[in-house]
């Protein structure tokens, strides 16, 4: 019995080790795939080596200034180069003719889209007659022009006066070009 017993055994143990063996055998480790081949080398484009496609480029930023020129130049550069145009008076007259009041809207269009200007009209006069009267005419010419600009629309707090009478010409010349020159209202930024 002692054989027997034996042989039972060593079947039993047989079937032991197949079953342990075969549990082990169920998740096969994975087969990792085989590179391509390289390319041939006569051909140049295949044979480069594979690089990662580049990345996007960024959307473009927006500009560090802003669109309006205005609102990047100092008040020098703007009074240098003004968009405000002066607006002239005929002699010993504070009138506005029709081509001042064209010239004064289209100054109030440009003083209305640059909200954060402040204007000062400044009222001017040829060299004839005394200094106060030209004072007092230069006053009426920048007055009739700010009244105008405050009319169309613009705060009246945006817009002050000042007259120099015949103190700062255009044009310094004795003539009735330089005259013509003279009488009128200036406009200049002296705020933002």
């Amino acid at each position: 019995m002692s054989e027997r017993f034996n042989q039972f055994l060593i079947q039993a143990l047989v079937i032991l080790i197949a079953t342990l063996a075969s549990a082990c055998v169920r998740n096969p480790a994975p087969i990792e795939p085989v590179p391509p081949s390289p390319p041939p080398a006569d051909d140049p484009v295949q044979a480069a080596p594979l690089s990662p496609p580049p990345a996007p480029e960024p959307p473009p930023q927006p500009p560090l200034v802003p669109d309006d020129e205005f609102e990047v130049r100092s008040l020098e550069d703007l009074n240098r180069d003004s968009p405000l145009e002066p607006v002239f008076f005929n002699y010993d007259s504070s009138s506005l003719e029709e081509e001042a009041r064209a010239v004064l809207e289209k100054n109030a269009k440009i003083i209305e889209q640059n909200p954060e200007w402040i204007i000062t009209v400044e009222g001017h006069c040829d060299e004839r007659g005394t200094a106060e009267y030209n004072l007092s005419l230069g006053e009426r010419r920048a007055l009739i022009a700010r009244d105008y600009l405050v009319e169309m629309g613009l705060a009246a707090i945006r817009l002050r006066t000042v007259s120099y009478g015949k103190e700062f010409p255009f044009d310094p010349a004795s003539t009735e070009m330089a005259w013509s020159e003279n009488r009128r209202a200036h406009f200049v930024i002296t705020a933002r």
